[in-house]
């Protein structure tokens, strides 16, 4: 390993036992997120969904970011060159600047936040794109390689973690709808 080059070994460590302490979807993002920031030394970061029809990024959670840039308004996928760029080649792109880049959507809310750069990655299962994270620093940031391989690595755990928790999340239902239709049933 290169002079000054981080090992991420340990971090991506972390990282997987964070993404499997829970079932629930929120609260795998909120730790995903929260774990993001601190290993890439960022100011914040968020976790976006596409929507059923692919054409918006719904918001699931975010660390460091105020509640007025969360709503600052939707993040439509076809508007945003960036979302556009990433979500079509599957590999991390960042920005080092984003008051310059016409590839940003929000570009003066970001400035308003005080976000410079951002890094993204998309979130993809057994070949589908089901959301994007970004990593917003408060300085101009050239994100090396390392960092971008990291995020690619934490998206794809993240991606099967989210699936997994939305499966578990079904057959809970299920189960809870059965367990009342067997009440039901059996109480007539």
């Amino acid at each position: 390993m290169a002079a000054g080059t981080k090992n991420y070994f340990h971090e991506l460590y972390e990282v997987c036992t964070v993404i499997n302490s829970s079932l629930e979807p929120q609260v795998v993002l909120q730790k995903i997120a929260e774990q993001l920031t601190a290993v890439i030394k960022a100011k914040a970061c968020s976790i976006r969904l596409l929507s059923r029809d692919g054409e918006i990024l719904e918001s699931g959670v975010s660390h460091g970011l105020s509640k007025g840039y969360i709503r600052k308004g939707a993040i439509e996928v076809k508007k945003s060159k960036l979302d556009v760029e990433v979500l079509g080649s599957g590999k991390p792109v960042y920005i080092a600047d984003v008051s310059h880049d016409s590839r940003f959507q929000y570009p003066e809310a970001a400035k308003a936040e005080g976000l410079t750069s951002v890094l993204v990655a998309p979130l993809k299962v057994e070949g589908k794109v089901i959301g994007v994270v970004r990593v917003y620093t408060a300085e101009a940031r050239n994100f090396s390689a390392e960092e971008q391989e990291f995020l690619l690595a934490v998206t794809h755990l993240a991606a099967i973690a989210i699936e997994n928790a939305r499966l578990h999340q079904a057959l809970k239902s299920d189960y809870e709808l059965l367990n009342e239709y067997n009440y039901i049933v059996f109480e007539d």
